[in-house]
This record gives C-alpha cells, structure tokens and sequence, in this order.
C-alpha cells in the first residue's frame, strides 16, 4: 500500500490535509476501539480525547490520520483502521499476532504478501484454535526471533483454514518496516 510514497517530490501523493469534524473524529474513535483489542484508557494514551487529528488524503484512497504531524493510523477507503508500525511497537497488543520464520523476512520487507508456509512452519507463529482469527482481521506480524513487529498485514484466510491448506497467500501486507510510510516520521 505504501510502497511508494513520497512528501516532498514535486509530484506529491498527498493531496490535502485537513482536520475531521468532531463528529468524524468520534465515529474514528469508535471504529479503532471496536477494531483493535485495546480500551479506552489505552486510545487516550495513543490519541488524547482533547487533541485533534489531522486527516491526510493521499493519492489511491489511502487516508493517514495524524497528531501534531506524527502518522497514528491509516485507512485505505473505508476499509480497516490500522495502527502504523511506530504505535505498533509502543502498544504490540493493539492488534492479534501472527509470526513469520527466518525464511520468509527477505520477502517481507520486500512487500511481498507471506505465505501460509512461512506462518506454519517450526519459526512461524498462527493463534491457538481457541484464538482463531477469521479472514479480513488486521494482524501485527512478527518475525521469527525479532522484538518488535515488522509488518501489518489483512488475513486472507482464516487461521485455521491456513493451517489446513498450508498454501497460497495468509496475510496481505499493509505496511512493512522500511516501506515509505516508516520513512515518514512526520507528516
């Protein structure tokens, strides 16, 4: 999604900053309690309920919303709100975990999307069957033997369906360590 962006090129992706209605503000507010496993006291740390957001449209429908310039989170449409890789290593609990092996690191931070073998095998890391997440749920991705997340992604199969299959692609990458939107630590 963030493959390419650019600020400061003459041909600009952003292509306005404006800041939301408060009733606007409220539904965002709303949609990332619901979406991530966090509390309120949790979004009032990440967004104070008194600041305001900065809502920057960019070019191919991907909106970033922003606090006193610094990216919190993005949306592409109307699509899932996902926390930037930044809050993601503050808060590692605002989205569920999946994890990735050795193998597959190279390819991550390349864009590629991972591979149900790459979250299957020895290294990888998929919830318990208690825990299983369905197809369309924002991840965090780790990688094998790493701290911190490198890569938010959308699954395209359920957990337990990528375990059964062990092919094809599991999780769709959003944004990963290195891509332009890491590179934006103000906007």
């Amino acid at each position: 999604m963030f493959r390419v962006f650019h600020t400061f090129s003459p041909s600009t992706d952003i292509a306005g900053q404006t800041p939301p209605k408060s009733s606007v503000q409220r539904s965002i507010r709303a949609a990332v309690l619901s979406q991530w496993k966090i509390g309120a006291e949790t979004l009032e740390q990440i967004w104070p309920k008194k600041e305001s957001l900065t809502h920057v449209k960019c070019r191919e429908h991907n909106s970033i919303y922003t606090l006193h310039g610094e990216p919190l989170f993005f949306q592409h449409f109307d699509g899932p709100i996902y926390p930037t890789l930044r809050i993601l290593h503050k808060y590692p609990f605002v989205l569920p975990k999946v994890g990735i092996d050795r193998g597959a690191i190279r390819f991550l931070l390349a864009g590629a999307p991972m591979m149900c073998p790459g979250l299957t095998s020895a290294g990888g890391y998929l919830p318990p069957p208690e825990n299983a997440l369905p197809a369309g749920t924002p991840v965090a991705i780790f990688a094998e033997g790493k701290q911190h997340a490198v890569a938010v992604g959308i699954t395209k199969l359920g957990t337990e369906e990528m375990r059964k299959v062990n092919r094809d692609t599991g999780v769709e990458v959003v944004t990963y360590l290195g891509d332009d939107l890491w590179a934006q630590q103000t906007l």
